[in-house]
């Protein structure tokens, strides 16, 4: 068996309303034969379904290459749906037979020269009216239509209809982006909602990000003052003619039912004006303004949309000690309620949202500040009437009714959880029950904080898109979901708001000019926040072999590092600004949020590491000039350091957890600092009993550094911590998600200080990262990214008797477990997908005695898939073809301490 399956364009699956001028397909082959590699492939694209009218052919192409493949010489057409198909041809001659057929649709291409439609708005109220706006055109269709495409974007978010039908599956449109820059739209295939004769198109708008509450300044209108609507409807009909619908003048506006809606403050329905998009009788629309506003600044839709992606049932109705009913979801999550309700006309209901109870069992909301998280419905009165929210998203567990009936059925509301719809690709689970929880916490907390943007937390008056928490998780981020279109938004979004001089805002997008009061003369170029300009793109390059977005990202890699290089006196430190440091270090000083670590050393660190990744940048990209400038560079910054931070006998001067992990983690250290390091790290973390002391800076590398270190046993003590401070304390306290703060809620029950403490911020949630790279062993190679190298290098560690993880990358499904078995023996199994190599590190195996039904190992033949053996200190180190293989070796030492005395490849899984 040879096939191509999983056909993708820019990482999506069928996508329409590409903007691209070269799209990229990618694909996996699937083969039953060990060892499988792609030796060429064939590409083909048709107008047409059936293959009958080819477009654009490739012709055999031989080469292995396999993802962002970009179609040559082709140049696609506006508006323009293109069938393709993939033949596969593997290194043993066979092929693959035609996959099956996928497409990609292009959309406006070249937008700001294409838009025939004018901004619409909604005609000022004279009476203080905040409803949203809706907004109509209706038209006929006089003959059948074959195909029916809308362009669309706003200021604001919107919500479009066709005859009383909601278009599309997507939420919070166009998305959150530096609106004065970049604003996307989207497109929608409506060829199935016309009908013949009259027709209505209909748009709610809503103020979103762009005009509504943002900050915690209470501000509002930062990007703009006036929603608007910008849309083209383009009708192709039988006899081959096209029509164009377009936003303009002769469009009608009305209030809506939706009497107020805000990202922070929830909303306010009113079902006694709901009417009938189509209804005629009305009488209270007027005619709408054209609103002058740039059309140069549009780009097509880049992630992947906000999506409703699953629901949750509420596990419990609760009456808390002042008397509330409270409904209890059983997980902290994002999105809204959706419930029903039979009431008189006029009566109005209320849904508070909350992440907790207190210590008392009573609702809790102080932690949201001045986001209230309400949603008001007032009811028409003509039997069961079901309600769900537009535009607002709450962060909760915990929903106090008010006004409901005396008697309520749980299954009258549903948990709707929304974030961008990304493919969930890791999964991971051991031995452990509360590991396992702990996992669960920390893909909740990305599913509750990658909406749109990766934001620090989903339910308080902030929800920003903090460049820190970003590049601290993205790798977990990674492991856990594709978050590659996700990111390039994201990035693009920050390499728009980047400054003049190269500063990177604390948070994309930016509102430098309502947030900046607190940090003196500036807003922006924290060290470890800034730097996700940097460690972001690398890391989607490492993660999906994504060398475009790497490109495109790398000036902005670049500015960033002039940046910081002409700050202060001296180019190879950084020791001027204001920086966060590390952030909610528990080795503070009293009332302050930044760690014990010297923020000039925090700043300095990150500077040669952003140094090290944009000059590997520069060598994937073929930039040698700028590879060298950066080596020297990087070289005069770690010497710098050394001399201002470690002393003449190798004694790092900061004597912090984190500083050590810093050191150690970016290679800052010659090798007798480096063993000083090492041992101060384990003697820091004994002193604290075991526990750790970093904060959001600290944290992410602080088990891996152990791990690299040769104390994993140390690490896996951190994990295992079930008291304050741990990643465990949270999951016995009864957290679902990751907390802001390690002690969130403290151990008499007493709760963290309200002005920040949110129950689900995921940047703690980085030791995910080790969870899979680490325990179960799963790591890229950077000179082979996307996992076209695969290295497997499980390490089992005290507490775990198992560990199964997988992680759907690229090119298919990487997979390793290692299992304790009965007397002594190990067992590993791994899956190295079609068109990739991988390693499998078996720790202290004796290569002469590995065996695979009875044959020695180093004499099977190319059949078996296995390539190469090693033996690395007490390890030996396997590359392996494609395939499935299953270890089991024999640890006969009751303290695990690796004498291994025999291992054995066993038949393929």
């Amino acid at each position: 068996m040879f096939n191509v399956s999983h056909l993708r364009c820019e990482y999506r699956i069928n996508p329409i309303g590409l903007d691209v001028k070269s799209p990229r397909l990618s694909w996996q082959l699937q083969s039953d034969r060990r060892n499988c590699m792609q030796s060429a492939y064939q590409i083909q694209l048709s107008i047409s379904e059936d293959f009958d009218e080819i477009a654009w052919d490739s012709g055999k192409i031989n080469t292995d290459q396999s993802i962002h493949v970009e179609l040559n010489h082709f140049q696609p057409s506006p508006r323009t749906r293109y069938y393709y198909r993939i033949l596969a041809w593997d290194d043993a001659g066979s092929d693959s037979g035609w996959s099956e057929t996928a497409y990609f649709e292009m959309g406006l291409m070249d937008s700001h020269n294409k838009w025939q439609a004018e901004w619409i708005t909604a005609q000022p109220s004279d009476d203080g009216d905040t409803s949203c706006p809706r907004m109509r055109k209706q038209f006929n269709v006089k003959q059948p239509v074959t195909s029916a495409r809308i362009y669309v974007t706003a200021l604001g978010l919107y919500e479009l209809h066709m005859n009383n039908t909601r278009v599309g599956e997507d939420y919070f449109t166009p998305g959150w982006t530096s609106y004065r820059k970049r604003l996307q739209y989207q497109t929608y295939d409506v060829t199935h909602l016309l009908q013949d004769g009259q027709n209505t198109l209909g748009a709610n708008l809503g103020d979103g990000w762009y005009r509504g509450y943002l900050g915690w300044n209470k501000e509002r209108e930062i990007f703009g003052s006036t929603s608007a609507l910008l849309l083209e409807l383009h009708m192709k009909y039988a006899d081959g003619s096209e029509e164009c619908i377009l936003s303009n003048g002769d469009w009608t506006a009305a209030p809506s039912a939706i009497r107020m809606s805000d990202i922070y403050m929830g909303e306010t329905y009113d079902a006694r004006m709901e009417s009938d998009w189509s209804d005629s009788s009305q009488t209270n629309w007027s005619p709408v303004n054209v609103l002058e506003h740039p059309k140069d600044i549009i780009v097509a839709q880049e992630n992947v949309p906000v999506t409703q992606v699953e629901q949750l049932q509420p596990i419990a109705l609760l009456t808390t000690p002042q008397g509330d009913r409270v409904i209890d979801m059983g997980q902290n999550m994002v999105g809204w309620v959706r419930f029903s309700i039979q009431g008189e006309a006029g009566q109005t209901v209320e849904l508070h949202h909350a992440e907790i109870l207190d210590h008392q069992g009573n609702f809790y909301t102080d932690n949201l500040r001045a986001a209230k998280q309400c949603i008001r419905y007032t009811c028409k009165g003509d039997g069961v009437e079901s309600f769900e929210p537009h535009f607002t998203f709450q962060g909760f567990r915990y929903v106090k009714l008010v006004g409901f009936p005396e008697h309520v059925r749980l299954d009258e509301f549903t948990g709707i959880v929304l974030h961008s719809n990304m493919e969930q690709t890791g999964q991971f689970s051991c031995s452990s029950p509360l590991v396992n929880q702990l996992h669960h916490n920390i893909l909740w907390g990305q599913k509750g904080n990658f909406l749109d943007v990766p934001t620090d937390c989903p339910q308080r008056d902030e929800r920003l898109g903090w460049t820190g928490d970003a590049q601290m998780f993205i790798r977990t981020s990674s492991y856990l979901m594709n978050t590659a279109p996700f990111f390039t938004k994201w990035l693009r979004d920050l390499e728009a708001d980047q400054g003049k001089d190269g500063g990177i805002p604390f948070f994309v997008p930016d509102l430098r000019s309502s947030t900046s009061e607190g940090w003196g003369d500036t807003s922006h170029s924290s060290a470890a926040w800034g730097d996700a300009a940097v460690i972001c793109p690398w890391t989607i390059y490492e993660m999906y072999g994504d060398a475009r977005l790497l490109a495109e990202q790398y000036e902005s890699m670049k500015q960033w590092i002039e940046y910081i290089h002409v700050q202060g006196d001296n180019p190879y430190l950084w020791n001027t600004g204001f920086h966060f440091g590390d952030w909610l270090g528990l080795d503070s000083k009293p009332d302050s949020y930044v760690g014990a670590t010297d923020t000039d050393y925090v700043a300095t660190a990150f500077y040669a590491y952003s140094v090290s990744l944009t000059q590997k940048a520069a060598e994937v990209l073929g930039k040698t000039d700028d590879a060298e400038y950066f080596k020297e560079l990087h070289t005069n910054i770690v010497h710098a350091f050394r001399n201002e931070f470690v002393t003449p006998a190798g004694k790092i001067a900061v004597p912090t957890q984190t500083a050590h992990v810093l050191a150690l983690q970016f290679d800052l250290l010659d090798a007798t600092a480096r063993t000083r390091a090492v041992d101060q790290l384990a003697k820091l973390v004994k002193e604290a009993g075991n526990h750790l002391t970093t904060g959001f800076v600290g944290t992410p590398y602080l088990n891996p550094v152990l791990s690299d270190a040769g104390l994993h046993d140390l690490a896996y003590t951190l994990l295992f911590q079930e008291d304050y401070p741990s990643w465990l304390y949270q999951v016995t306290q009864g957290a679902t998600t990751v907390w802001e703060h390690w002690d969130g809620i403290k151990e008499d029950g007493s709760l963290w200080s309200a002005d920040m403490n949110s129950f689900n911020h995921y940047a703690y949630g980085a030791i995910g990262e080790w969870l899979y790279r680490y325990v179960a062993g799963i790591r890229s190679d950077e000179h082979q990214p996307g996992f076209r190298m695969v290295h497997i290098e499980p390490q089992p560690g005290p507490g775990l008797d198992w560990v199964e993880a997988s992680l759907e990358t690229m090119y298919g499904q990487v997979a390793s477990s290692w299992h304790r078995l009965a007397e002594g023996e190990m067992e590993i199994r791994v899956h190295i997908p079609a068109n990739t190599r991988g390693t499998v590190r078996l720790p202290g195996a004796a290569a002469q005695i590995v065996l695979e039904q009875g044959k020695p190992l180093d004499q099977l033949d190319q059949m078996s898939g296995v390539q190469d053996i090693q033996n690395i200190e007490d390890d030996v180190e396997v590359t392996l073809g494609s395939g499935s293989y299953q270890f089991t070796y024999k640890d006969t030492n009751a303290k695990k301490d690796r004498d291994v005395q025999e291992a054995t490849l066993t038949e393929s899984v």
